[in-house]
């Protein structure tokens, strides 16, 4: 069965088709780096997730990039607070960005690119959308037309005679049109800029803004506007058009309209093909938001109810759902998880044990694996259709679970087949933890292979290269691959 997505850009559901044969190349617009990774988060990147192990499951070649945004007026506002000046604010708010998603056993992305790193590439698109007549330069700030993108609003369905005024109130007398939006800010940040995002331990927000970020230009000094980033991002590590663009509802306008606006403008190509928008965590019918203060952050989920509690809860809705995050909805989610860790359990327990025979078969409990299987393809095949696939998962639990409870004389290559799609399916696809790699032994596992990837830096810089190629030889022998860039040493588990 052929893989299914629903396009937040035609309204459709549309058979995947990737730009290159066996490849796909998925964006994730990440966070920006001012607050406590929340659950809200968390539940975009468990489905983002999901869909790059599902894409590779299916053979692709998968070159997956999520940002960092660590160039923000929020960012500013926490001087004083979490960090010195901007980029140590980032940096600090990043790492535990970092921490919660090895905790949750997130795949690493291929790249995470900040936008700090990318301002050059970031100044070279504006400066190509001024010279094509789409922006245009006022006081020093570079505004995007979007009366000159003739198909602005395709995405989000909007009239631009209906469009709100984009930006802060300080911007409307530089631009032609209240709807533009600004690509290149002259100067820092001001004062004003910040005060609505300060919390009561930072800086004052004169001392905050006095400590932002700025960057020369040909329009002067000054910073990035948000919407191009992603687009500058994106494009330098994906090319154009790439395949997929995951992003929260949220997003979608302004943020992904104007992606798509300046980035098409400006290579006069399709940005990106599939855009693929998960839905908003909810908590007593409001949003969970960092803004309205009624967030659960990941780390306190995560230490509450474990990683496999919440990826269960995330998984159990599809992406494009607006999930409750409540007591009620995670006490089903752990008797899902406990159901599956259960199941599991037994099912290596019976293998395992003197009952379990070759010559014994159990034509339910194989049948029960093999429309296991189906299910949970065609569920991940219908648009990530996480919810039904859980449910796959669960029946063969149960039917382990009644053959088990039924016999004396256990079916052993039935169980092994339960137990292959139990670890295969609910493990390497949904990142749970069954099989061998029991919970927090990935995480360890990985902070073993950052060591030794450490050792290895340091025989370089010291000129031992022979010792160094060595020990990426004997991760290579683990099933370690190892890949040198210019921002250091990455790597994965191979399959």
């Amino acid at each position: 069965m052929t893989l299914h997505v629903t396009n937040t850009l035609t309204g459709e559901r549309e058979p995947f088709e990737p730009v290159d044969e066996g490849q796909v190349t998925l964006y994730l617009c990440g966070l920006t780096t001012s607050d406590p990774v929340h659950v809200g988060h968390a539940r975009t990147w468990t489905h983002t997730d999901v869909m790059v192990r599902w894409l590779e499951y299916l053979g692709y070649d998968v070159r997956y990039v999520q940002n960092f945004t660590d160039v923000n007026e929020k960012i500013v506002a926490r001087v004083g607070e979490y960090g010195d000046d901007e980029p140590e604010v980032a940096r600090n708010y990043t790492a535990d960005v970092i921490d919660a998603m090895r905790d949750l056993n997130l795949r690493r992305a291929e790249v995470y690119p900040r936008v700090s790193e990318h301002v050059d590439e970031i100044i070279a698109m504006v400066e190509t959308l001024v010279a094509e007549g789409y922006a245009y330069e006022s006081s020093g700030s570079v505004y995007f037309d979007v009366s000159a993108f003739e198909e602005y609003g395709k995405l989000s369905n909007q009239q631009l005679d209906e469009m709100e005024t984009q930006g802060d109130p300080d911007e409307r007398t530089e631009k032609r049109n209240p709807a533009d939006f600004a690509l290149w800010k002259a100067g820092g940040v001001s004062p004003a800029e910040i005060e609505g995002h300060r919390h009561e331990a930072a800086a004052p927000a004169e001392e905050a803004a006095a400590h932002a970020q700025t960057w020369d230009s040909p329009w002067g000094e000054g910073r990035p506007g948000w919407h191009i980033e992603c687009s500058a991002m994106s494009s330098t590590h994906l090319g154009t058009p790439f395949d997929i663009h995951v992003a929260g509802s949220d997003l979608v306008f302004p943020h992904n309209e104007n992606e798509i606006a300046q980035s098409e403008a400006a290579t006069g190509d399709r940005f990106c093909s599939y855009w693929l928008h998960t839905g908003m965590v909810q908590v007593e019918g409001e949003k969970m938001s960092s803004s309205l203060g009624n967030f659960t952050t990941a780390r306190a989920a995560i230490d509450e109810f474990g990683p496999d509690v919440l990826r269960t809860f995330f998984l159990s809705t599809v992406y494009s759902a607006d999930p409750t995050f409540s007591m009620e909805t995670l006490a089903e989610a752990e008797d899902r998880w406990e159901t599956l860790e259960r199941g599991h359990e037994r099912a290596v327990a019976a293998a395992d044990s003197v009952d379990a025979y070759a010559t014994a078969a159990d034509p339910s409990l194989r049948a029960a694996v093999d429309d296991a299987r189906a299910a949970f393809e065609t569920a991940m095949n219908d648009d990530f259709n996480t919810r039904e696939a859980m449910a796959a998962l669960l029946d063969l639990a149960s039917a382990v679970n009644a053959h088990v409870d039924a016999h004396d004389r256990y079916d052993y290559q039935g169980l092994e087949r339960a137990i292959e799609a139990l670890e295969e399916l609910g493990g390497a696809v949904f990142g749970l933890s069954l099989g061998e790699a029991g919970e927090g032994e990935v995480g360890v596992a990985e902070d073993l292979v950052e060591l030794v990837l450490e050792v290895r830096e340091e025989e370089r810089e010291a000129g031992n290269y022979e010792r160094a190629d060595a020990l990426r030889d004997r991760l290579a022998d683990l099933g370690i691959e190892v890949q040198d860039s210019d921002d250091g040493p990455t790597f994965r588990f191979e399959s």
